[in-house]
């Protein structure tokens, strides 16, 4: 059930404690591709895993708006502190146990998110709020998670198939010619760089015409099969926390 279009007596009559909180980032992605294709892609695989599972999920709306800082040279960027974003999707996330629904998945789009994602998680589970984990789709796509950039291959194929009319076609060779091979300027396994703009003209990173249609509709599929499972393991789990050893 989708709690935007969703009534509160809807809601109140559920027999659920299972939700996914899609959440992303508005941020350039390039010259070709949205500013919130964090968002898109968290969402479309989101609705995606839920369809895929035998039992009632509640979504919820997403959250648009990440730690993105590191894009700030680019215009239309939005980001939040890291502070502010861990409290409010901790915050977000309480209101929905509150309700009931304490076992949540959160499904994210956002490179920038995946560690305070983790730290949310981990604080809400320990203080006996909710059973809460974070699910990174571009970390559950097998040998393709090695070509994961910016605006790259990846978002950019999963774009094509879930959202076509998003990506700027007439764009691709300008994101070619300005975008980066990697992400950062990196010596001595430290990355130098703090800011996009340090080693990618036009935030792109990686090769988007690498990412064609067919290879988005085999992402999605990879991507929200995992979700499935990993919604049924959340909602099978025994939750309760170890005892002290």
């Amino acid at each position: 059930m989708d709690l935007t279009t969703a009534t509160w007596t809807d809601v109140r009559d559920l027999e659920t404690d299972l939700a996914v909180v899609p959440v992303g980032s508005t941020e350039q992605h390039g010259p070709h591709a949205p500013l919130g294709t964090d968002v898109l892609t968290a969402e479309a695989v989101a609705d995606a895993g839920v369809e895929r599972v035998d039992r009632e999920v509640v979504r919820a709306p997403a959250i648009s708006v990440g730690i993105a800082e590191e894009h700030r040279q680019f215009p239309g960027t939005m980001w939040v502190s890291e502070d502010t974003f861990r409290d409010y999707v901790g915050e977000a996330v309480a209101s929905l146990a509150h309700h009931g629904f304490d076992r949540i998945v959160l499904v994210n789009g956002h490179g920038g998110n995946v560690d305070a994602l983790r730290e949310i998680g981990g604080r809400l589970t320990r203080d006996g709020d909710a059973y809460v984990v974070p699910f990174t789709w571009f970390e559950s796509v097998g040998d393709h998670t090695a070509d994961m950039g910016h605006g790259g291959p990846l978002e950019t194929a999963l774009l094509r198939h879930c959202e076509p009319d998003s990506i700027r076609e007439d764009r691709i060779d300008d994101a070619r010619a300005g975008a980066a091979d990697g992400w950062g300027e990196w010596t001595s396994h430290v990355n130098m760089a703090y800011d996009a703009a340090e080693f990618t003209e036009n935030g792109v990173v990686g090769d988007p015409a690498e990412g064609d249609a067919e290879r988005g509709e085999e992402l999605f599929e990879i991507a929200s099969d995992a979700l499935a499972r990993l919604l049924e393991a959340v909602a099978e789990r025994d939750v309760s926390r170890p005892e002290d050893r």
